[in-house]
């Protein structure tokens, strides 16, 4: 057993745990990151699967993510722009498959003008909300007790409309369904990205990608670290009180002034601390859960929707695959789709066989791009709920009530342990900015924080 003291242990190795690490250690502080994995990266892995490079977990770069960008910037890594060029495709109800440009799905005009009425609507109510604070606006405690689907349900009884708005939160973003999670709770998601308009914008949300993968970012902040890191190494046990923390690796102890808890709060069962945490905490945690999502990876010999002036990008709410782009590497000559399945859909393909559930995914996909899509040369499915140290994807998210009742409380440091991760951040929530954003800000305030203790009291 190796044994090591540290101002801080960071526990984590994700995008948060790295970059809190490394600005402490720039500013002085000694550190040492457990990481659970034999990588690192938590949600980013981008992996080789039988010759294709597929992000397994988040790739995308949105124009707002400036803490990501200054990050890809400060360590040399390129982006290129998601291919958008031709028209989109979208499914109805009946199975009916349209093209279409822009924004708003061709959609009937009655529909379309409560589409965007109520995204209008639902701009307003973002603009008031603080992504840091949502449970601070003044109608916090009714919107967290309505579902997202129950209020859409009150604004309109276009069941096409309805489907399509609850979508953008839902099945795309928290991958819970609408019924699961409160208006307050899709407020956020959208506030959080800048406004829900944001949401409904794929060119924006999903604007560009990293050359070689984005789990560069962890990697390249993880060779900062040097001797620092440690792979494999599950804390299991965690000793707290006035005088710091030990954490128990599994083969490493580490003695620190602070711990930082960079791993999704879904996860804080896994760890026995001692003395238990105080109740408030631990009711907490029990109103959190992960939301469920299949990224399906398919590679073609090449990318033939192009040919037929498709951009790749096809939505609905009705299909198995409500949402899938081209996702075709920089420099390749083949081509690549990426779709997802979500909420109760994953939760139902996967009592499938691996051979139905395969079939079942490329049958919706063809219902976008035609039968061609039923022949991949490399397919893959990102199952981030069967992940020991992740267990469901994108992010953590609170249940009905949750959010306004325990909100304030989710980052608040109990003595020396600090809890930063995407999964908690406001501008961000839930992508790799967020998890940068929460990395900068657990690491200032425990600097501020020793620079107080370092000054004494006054006299």
């Amino acid at each position: 057993m190796t044994e090591l003291v540290r101002d801080v242990v960071i526990i984590g190795a994700g995008a948060t745990g790295l970059t809190a690490a490394t600005t402490l250690k720039k500013a002085g502080a000694s550190v040492a990151v457990l990481e659970a994995r034999d990588r690192v990266g938590g949600r980013l892995w981008t992996d080789d699967i039988e010759g294709a490079m597929l992000e397994i977990g988040g790739q995308w770069v949105s124009p707002d993510q400036s803490a990501l960008i200054e990050t890809l910037d400060e360590l040399g890594l390129e982006t290129f722009s998601r291919y958008r060029e031709g028209e989109s495709v979208y499914v109805d109800a009946a199975g009916q498959r349209r093209r279409f440009t822009g924004d708003i799905f061709p959609v009937a005009p009655e529909t379309e003008r409560i589409m965007n009425e109520l995204i209008e609507r639902l701009d307003a109510m973002v603009a008031e909300i603080d992504p840091d604070a949502p449970w601070e606006h003044p109608n916090a405690r009714e919107w967290d007790k309505i579902s997202w689907e129950a209020w859409l349900e009150q604004q309109t009884d276009d069941a096409e409309a309805l489907a399509n708005i609850a979508m953008f939160t839902g099945a795309a973003m928290l991958t819970k369904p609408a019924h699961a999670f409160s208006l307050l709770q899709s407020l956020l998601m959208a506030a959080s990205a800048g406004s829900f308009t944001h949401l409904v914008d794929a060119d924006f949300i999903l604007d560009k990608r990293v050359i070689g993968g984005l789990q560069q970012v962890p990697i390249r902040l993880a060779e900062r670290l040097g001797d620092d890191l440690f792979l494999e190494q599950p804390v299991l046990r965690l000793e707290h009180g006035d005088d710091g923390v030990v954490a128990h690796g599994r083969s490493v102890t580490v003695r620190a002034k602070r711990a930082i808890l960079a791993l999704a709060p879904t996860l804080y069962h896994r760890i026995s601390f001692e003395p238990a945490l105080p109740r408030i905490p631990q009711q907490m945690h029990q109103h959190l859960s992960m939301g469920f999502v299949i990224k399906v990876h398919a590679v073609y010999e090449r990318p033939f929707w192009r040919d037929a002036g498709l951009s790749g990008t096809a939505f609905s709410p009705f299909q198995l695959v409500h949402e899938a782009y081209d996702n075709t590497n920089h420099g390749d000559e083949r081509g690549t789709l990426v779709g997802f399945v979500s909420d109760q859909n994953a939760d139902d393909v996967f009592r499938l066989s691996d051979e139905e559930r395969r079939t079942s995914i490329l049958e919706s996909l063809a219902t976008y791009y035609g039968d061609e899509a039923k022949h991949p040369v490399v397919y893959y499915e990102s199952d981030w709920g069967a992940e020991e140290w992740t267990r469901g994807a994108y992010a953590a998210s609170f249940d009905l009530g949750g959010l306004q009742r325990y909100g304030a409380d989710l980052r608040r440091p109990i003595g020396p342990i600090h809890f930063a991760c995407s999964d908690m951040a406001g501008a961000g929530y839930q992508h790799v900015d967020g998890a940068i954003r929460m990395g900068r800000l657990v690491a200032a305030q425990i600097a501020e924080q020793d620079a107080k203790g370092a000054q004494g009291p006054r006299a």
